[in-house]
């Protein structure tokens, strides 16, 4: 999912968090904590594109033009920096992390976090499906490349 997208997901689920769970905190400054939670979770895409490609090359990309990072995220990656699983599996470790941290100084604050990532992830399982035809074409191509390029090496 982009930004704008998961920054309305964290806007309704911290609304709805403020009127169910015992926050302690004000309702505007619960709604935006959300927001930034629900948002602030995707800098792992650039630490994960940094494992998988060996440079910051989006993480430079988004530096010398910030506007992609609000109007045109797609040209943030290649279609081979970041892998959905990947993506998934830093979220939940960071969030698993973040959650118990917060937990340590507030259990109610701690559960709404929780919340508001557990929206966060299923957010992105859903587009992941979504998208899952254009994630086999990306696999499809990767796998062709690697074969060719262990073919020209033999």
């Amino acid at each position: 999912m982009y930004s704008r997208d998961h920054a309305i997901v964290s806007a309704a689920v911290g609304a709805a968090g403020v009127v169910v769970l015992p926050i302690p905190l004000p309702w505007w400054a619960a709604v935006g904590y959300a927001v930034v939670v629900g948002v602030a979770i995707d800098f792992d895409h650039f630490a994960v594109a940094r494992v998988e490609t060996g440079d910051w090359a989006a993480l430079r990309r988004c530096l010398r033009n910030p506007k992609i990072v609000m109007f045109d995220q797609n040209e943030i990656f290649g279609p081979q920096d970041l892998w959905p699983l990947q993506r998934l599996l830093s979220h939940h470790l960071i969030g698993g992390v973040v959650v118990f941290g917060i937990w340590l100084v507030s259990e109610p604050l701690a559960l709404f976090t929780a919340v508001v990532l557990y929206a966060h992830i299923l957010g992105d399982l859903v587009w992941d499906n979504y998208l899952l035809e254009t994630y086999r074409e990306q696999h499809a191509m990767a796998a062709k490349s690697v074969s060719e390029s262990d073919s020209d090496s033999g």
